[in-house]
């Protein structure tokens, strides 16, 4: 039966077993025969040296009635023992691509009579629909043929709706075309049906990663480490879902243990790098991607994290030739997207902005394909609700209630504004530190959405937030003054945040609006972040935005809020640095004016940026783009 016990552990043998037997008759063979090296000209040449490891597929894998997620398993395992093993890249590629091949092409028990890679087109006789659907599924799957993947599939379910594979296979499929929330639903299905299914957990896991959904990811990624602790590309997923969660040392531990059972995993050393340009160690995550384009010489995030370690240069040329080769290859949707981010990131550094633009287009496209359409009309409901809710007379005298910490500092505004900069600035000093993005108020106002938006807050509720948010805040920090948290969606939820912490200094960071808002194309989100994949969204999104804070300013009491504007601060560093540290009640420090120094994990878009002495070349950068962003334009005369 396709869905027949089998241990994993088993299958995953077999592979390294076979991938053993490969180097020994095709590759050693190859080497001995050709004396230059251990890479044979064409595995297909060498015709009885492959026949004869053929034979060892059909003895050793046939029998075990491998069903997709099986001989997937057996794949991966085989793969990696040969990169293990020291076997060039393409080699490993086209081995593994045969050996695919010819599981899915012979039935259990056949002779090796075959010597090329081509599988026979007469499928076996006797075989029932599904397992002929089967077949069909995985065929179209070795060719990347994923809309007949999806054909196959979807007959298949009609058939069997509760088939496993099937429903995972289709997931797949939909990845691989950029529909990731159908996507979803399909690997939903299929851990609704079987639980256990660490692939279908793992696809589910990576998946809503992929459409901003962060938190949400965690679990089903844990539970495909549960069922199957050995599941690399499931320890990998975990990492950078760790990344995104700003839990490094967490994210780190994942990427180690990946490569303790695959040294050369493309995607931990990926993800190990990562870490280290968050921490600031750019020498080290260079040499940790280059690591990675070692074993996967097409890894989009490898390559595409390169541009993010430092301004590009035309002696880059060659770097842009090789990214725009991989972003034609054919590549899923969103890995073309890193790659698009980073070549726009190449012509902006380089002056060619016509290049930069072009490529900035073309990514947001793709992103905005994988996330959910932006509403204006439920923006400017929702600033309405929020402003209808707190009118000046909520703040008219803090409530007993409320908190009387001094220690929450909030730093907002639009994305890409200078708030990474600020928060730097100010974590910078012996008493403070940096929280990052936290997700707290945004969660509060999900879990609560009727109380935050038509009322203010009863008594039980602002003592219940107050202590989860100091509880949260301690994690950061047991010992510091002060803590930042600068998630720039805090500016929609000012109001009720002054009602539950009176004594909270909020800073919040005013640029140029077209800046801001062509800084937002420009850099790669999450698709949850949907209204900035295009320029007309953006500029309705930051209208709202500048109305509501408007709303703040006028509403909050006298010294709660404190505006900075970005060019004035990079025109007169020491100057508002110094109002800064005075409004969040600081002495003064010198090693404010130092902030590129600090070392700290910055898990925003700015990681590069706030370890850079201030700089003004950003002030009035959109003019170099003035013919494409007709949009934004009417935002020029915006406060």
């Amino acid at each position: 039966m396709w869905l027949k016990s089998l241990d994993t552990r088993k299958v995953a043998e077999v592979g390294a077993s076979l991938a053993d037997e490969f180097v020994s008759t095709v590759v050693i063979q190859g080497k001995r025969k050709s004396g230059k090296s251990n890479k044979p000209a064409k595995i297909e040449e060498r015709g009885h040296d492959l026949q004869k490891f053929l034979g060892q597929v059909d003895r050793e894998a046939l029998p075990l009635e491998l069903g997709v997620f099986r001989r997937a398993r057996l794949a991966n395992s085989f793969k990696w023992r040969l990169l293990d093993n020291g076997i060039e890249p393409e080699v490993v590629d086209e081995a593994t691509q045969m050996l695919l091949m010819r599981l899915s092409s012979q039935p259990a028990g056949a002779s090796a009579t075959a010597t090329t890679l081509t599988p026979s087109p007469v499928r076996p006789q006797g075989r029932s629909k599904i397992e002929t659907l089967v077949g069909q599924i995985e065929a179209h799957a070795a060719r990347g043929a994923h809309a007949e993947v999806i054909a196959s599939c979807q007959e298949l379910l009609e058939a069997k709706p509760r088939h496993l594979t099937g429903r995972n296979s289709l997931g797949v499929a939909l990845c691989k075309l950029g529909r990731y929330s159908e996507a979803a639903v399909e690997f939903r299905r299929a851990v609704d049906i079987q639980s256990t299914y660490a692939e279908a957990q793992f696809n589910l896991g990576s998946t809503l990663r992929l459409t901003g959904q962060i938190v949400e990811s965690e679990q089903p990624l844990r539970r495909a480490l549960k069922v199957d602790p050995k599941h690399v590309e499931a320890q990998v997923s975990l990492g950078c879902t760790l990344v995104l969660l700003a839990r490094l040392a967490d994210a780190r531990e994942c990427f180690d243990k990946a490569l303790k059972l695959a040294p050369r995993h493309a995607g931990a050393l990926c993800g190990i790098g990562q870490i280290a340009s968050l921490e600031g160690r750019f020498a080290e995550a260079e040499s940790m991607f280059k690591r990675a384009l070692v074993f996967d010489t097409r890894m989009p995030t490898a390559w595409a994290s390169l541009a993010t370690l430092r301004k590009m240069t035309r002696a880059d040329a060659s770097w842009l030739k090789g990214a725009e080769k991989i972003a034609a290859g054919g590549i899923a949707p969103l890995d073309e997207a890193d790659l698009r981010f980073a070549m726009g990131k190449y012509g902006d550094d380089v002056g060619d902005f016509e290049l930069a633009f072009r490529n900035y287009r073309r990514a947001n496209e793709l992103q905005k394909q994988a996330a959910p359409a932006y509403d204006p009309r439920a923006r400017t409901r929702f600033v309405n609700d929020i402003i209808n809710a707190y009118p000046r007379e909520a703040f008219a005298a803090p409530a007993d209630s409320a908190s009387d910490s001094h220690q929450p500092v909030l730093v907002t505004g639009m994305m890409r504004s200078g708030t990474s900069l600020v928060e730097q600035i100010i974590a910078s000093h012996p008493a403070a530190a940096g929280a990052g993005e936290l997700v707290f108020w945004s969660d509060a106002l999900r879990k609560y959405p009727d109380v935050m938006r038509s009322r203010w807050l009863a008594e039980p509720l602002r003592k219940k937030l107050a202590a989860g948010y100091l509880q949260t805040l301690r994690r950061i920090s047991p010992t510091a003054q002060r803590i930042v948290d600068k998630s720039t969606f805090n500016s929609d939820y000012l109001g009720p945040i002054h009602l539950v912490f009176p004594h909270a200094r909020i800073v919040w960071v005013q640029r140029d609006p077209i800046d801001t808002c062509l800084s937002c194309y420009f850099h790669q989100f999450s698709t949850a972040h949907n209204f900035t994949m295009d320029l007309t969204d953006l500029a309705h999104y930051y209208r709202e935005h500048q109305r509501l804070v408007a709303h703040w300013r006028e509403v909050l009491p006298p010294g709660t809020l404190l505006e900075v504007p970005y060019a004035e601060l990079v025109a007169d560093q020491e100057g508002w640095t110094r109002r800064i540290v005075e409004f969040i009640g600081l002495p003064w420090d010198e090693r404010c004016l130092d902030f590129h120094t600090t070392q700290r994990p910055v898990i925003t878009a700015s990681f590069w940026q706030v370890r850079q002495k201030i700089y003004q070349s950003s002030v009035g950068r959109w003019r170099n783009y003035k013919k494409f962003i007709g949009p934004l334009l009417e935002l020029q005369d915006s406060p």
